[in-house]
């Protein structure tokens, strides 16, 4: 694929976010796709290295934990070969009252016209403050 087609598909998948359509962005990964989330997994229980299946599981609890869906704004991106670096903006509020607003970087990698794998970097104390702190 080209730089552009990669971008193309990463904008796509967040966009599925948008749209509290779990199953579309999971049909834009490999069936054998890692998702690693920046923080300590003793610490942060989301961080580490995740599974397509488990990744399936943190992001199908998310939109259910939010009252209208996760609004993903997808910022600027800068591709090269199969790699696409993205910097991306999130909002959702909570059922409990909280709002999630996150900043995210996530780096992706593109094999086949899938997402193959993903390193995202975030604000992990919010992300623990918002989703694990009682």
């Amino acid at each position: 694929m080209h730089t552009e087609d990669n971008k193309k598909l990463v904008s796509q998948f967040f966009d599925c976010f948008n749209f509290n359509d779990v199953e579309g962005a999971l049909s834009k990964m490999t069936d054998d796709a890692t998702w690693w989330i920046a923080g300590k997994p003793g610490a942060l229980p989301a961080a580490g290295e995740h599974s397509k299946e488990q990744i399936a599981r943190v992001f199908y609890n998310m939109v259910g934990a939010l009252k209208n869906g996760l609004k993903m704004t997808v910022k600027s991106m800068i591709a090269e070969g199969d790699r696409v670096a993205v910097e991306i903006e999130g909002y959702g509020e909570l059922k409990n009252g909280r709002v999630y607003n996150n900043e995210y970087h996530p780096v992706i990698t593109i094999r086949d016209g899938k997402i193959s794998e993903v390193r995202e970097y975030l604000d992990t104390q919010h992300v623990f403050v918002t989703w694990f702190q009682t």
